[in-house]
């Protein structure tokens, strides 16, 4: 496995830099322990040194999260059933499913923009749209609206670091790191406020399946 960050490092006057910026955020889609988000903002704070192009550190960033969600939904859709079955009723692994199968339901896109914030929330619920066969069109829709806000975020939060800590790259990083996690936080905590506040409820939308 390469060394992400140091890669970006040594690529932030390269064009090369947005192909590991495609790579990083659409592995980082399905597969753990991808630093998706450092790299970013490492990126983003090149960005602010006129390294790098923020737009196109955001577009790419973009490209690549947006085809990696379409990996756990497409792997969900491919076997389905087969999921399901080896989820045994009474486990966590079942609970969680059943959780997001009813949230999926019934706040489809809220769960699937907001989860992209979380990373482990984001395998899940892309995961398990495709095994409940969520509406493809209405799956993109939500996904090019939950990736782009995403890696616009994580990108500006490493730029904003760049500008007011502009001779100490370290610190610009860290700030940027710490403001993507408040963030990360609260749209956590929104996410539980919501949830509390109101209780999932059965919808047409698994009727749509294709």
């Amino acid at each position: 496995m390469p060394d992400w960050i140091n890669l970006a490092e040594s690529l932030t006057s390269s064009p090369a830099l947005y192909a590991v910026l495609i790579a990083v955020s659409l592995l980082d889609s399905f597969l753990p322990l991808i630093p998706s988000e450092p790299v970013v903002i490492l990126a983003g704070v090149a960005g602010a040194a006129g390294q790098t192009n923020i737009v196109l550190v955001i577009a790419a960033t973009t490209v690549g999260a947006f085809l990696g969600d379409l990996v756990p939904y497409s792997v969900g859709r491919l076997l389905g059933e087969r999921v399901v079955e080896r989820l045994p009723a009474g486990t966590r692994r079942r609970a969680a499913y059943s959780w997001f199968e009813r949230e999926l339901a019934s706040r489809g896109g809220f769960v699937l923009v907001s989860t992209r914030f979380v990373p482990v929330g984001r395998y899940l619920a892309t995961g398990t749209a495709g095994v409940v066969r969520y509406p493809l069109r209405k799956f993109m829709l939500y996904v090019a609206i939950s990736t782009s806000t995403w890696s616009a975020y994580t990108a500006l939060s490493g730029y904003a670091g760049g500008v007011f800590f502009q001779e100490n790259t370290l610190l610009a990083v860290a700030v940027g790191v710490g403001f993507a996690f408040v963030v990360t936080g609260a749209v956590e905590f929104s996410r539980r406020v919501r949830r509390r506040r109101n209780p999932a409820a059965p919808d047409d939308v698994l009727a749509e399946r294709r």
